[in-house]
């Protein structure tokens, strides 16, 4: 965080996300369910400091064939450090040496992560209610929410996803087969945090629109997805 004369600067909305994120954990204990599948939030924790900090374990998290790596990790870190104690290390960034201590990184790699999974925490309580996020998050998550292209690669639609101020951006298939036969298209209309959540596989909680074709927004609610 930079100064001024005046004192501290504010954080940067990745910042502020990150800071929100550690708190909603410490408050909700390490116990606790969240959204991020089969995980409570110390398996959350331990995923948010093994990240930054194991380099060792990046390519596992892309790659389902090196993934027992990272997850066993993962459980040794879960299991090994006290949770007021990941939580902290997570609040405090990255290690000096790791990539994401890099400028630019953190809102490159970080913006959507620490939103998604902050939301998996707060929407996995049964009274939770959607907070309303900051301009300034909303367009660092717009300029990031091109990483639905990976998730929704496999999609055998088109799937376009669609912000109430009409910008719109089409994430997957062409709406054709590989004989050049229409397979349909979806979009899908939500405020931006929605469709990334949506995107990212959190559709039972996500607030989100789907139009088009019956026929093509059954085929992709019935296709399973998630990151």
């Amino acid at each position: 965080m930079s100064t001024s004369e005046d004192g501290p600067a504010e954080p940067g909305p990745v910042r502020r996300e990150r800071l929100l994120l550690a708190d909603a954990l410490a408050e909700a204990g390490p116990d606790a369910a969240t959204k991020c599948a089969g995980w409570d939030a110390r398996d959350l924790a331990a995923h948010l400091v093994v990240r930054e900090n194991r380099p060792d374990t990046a390519p596992g998290i892309l790659l389902p064939p090196l993934s027992f790596y990272t997850e066993r990790v993962r459980r040794r870190t879960a299991r090994g450090v006290p949770f007021e104690r990941l939580v902290e290390r997570f609040r405090d960034g990255p290690a000096k040496f790791s990539l994401y201590a890099l400028p630019k990184v953190d809102e490159i790699a970080n913006g959507v992560e620490f939103f998604v999974h902050h939301e998996d925490v707060l929407r996995a309580r049964p009274d939770w209610e959607r907070r309303e996020i900051s301009p300034e998050l909303e367009e660092v998550l717009w300029r990031r929410i091109k990483i639905a292209r990976f998730v929704l690669r496999k999609v055998h639609v088109e799937v376009t996803l669609v912000q109430p101020d009409g910008r719109s951006l089409r994430v997957a298939g062409r709406g054709r087969d590989a004989r050049g036969g229409a397979r349909g298209a979806v979009r899908v209309h939500g405020p931006v945090g929605e469709l990334v959540l949506w995107a990212l596989g959190r559709r039972d909680v996500a607030d989100v629109r789907l139009t088009g074709a019956t026929d093509a927004v059954k085929s992709l609610t019935e296709t399973g997805w998630s990151l």
